[in-house]
């Protein structure tokens, strides 16, 4: 990822085809070590291709990627010219502070 990253700043920096050794320099500019064997591999993979459509058929395969969850969004209720705004204030009342956990609940301590 730090390769990838490097190159990307290469190229952000107006280097349109970083070399090897341009990738080194920036990886060690900030203390990284710099692998050979990815920095070549990046390197093949990208090698005439324009970062701009490598990056946007990226996007298309990560869109087909399922991202788990299922949660759907809900929003919240809101108050209309704030006539619900002392009903509010009386939910937050009626919250009733959860007691802590306690080692003596439990019956032993994790760290005996």
């Amino acid at each position: 990822m730090k390769v990838v990253a490097a190159y990307l700043l290469a190229v952000l920096g107006g280097n349109s085809s970083p070399s090897a050794g341009d990738l080194k320099n920036i990886l060690g500019s900030v203390g990284a070590e710099a692998d050979d064997d990815r920095i070549e591999l990046l390197l093949s993979e990208v090698k005439g291709k324009d970062i701009t459509e490598l990056i946007a058929s990226g996007r298309e395969k990560l869109a087909s990627v399922p991202s788990g969850g299922g949660a759907v969004a809900v929003s919240a209720p809101t108050a209309a010219a704030g006539g619900d705004a002392p009903a509010a204030e009386a939910k937050k009342e009626e919250k009733v502070e959860e007691k802590e956990e306690s080692d003596d609940d439990m019956g032993f301590s994790l760290f005996d």
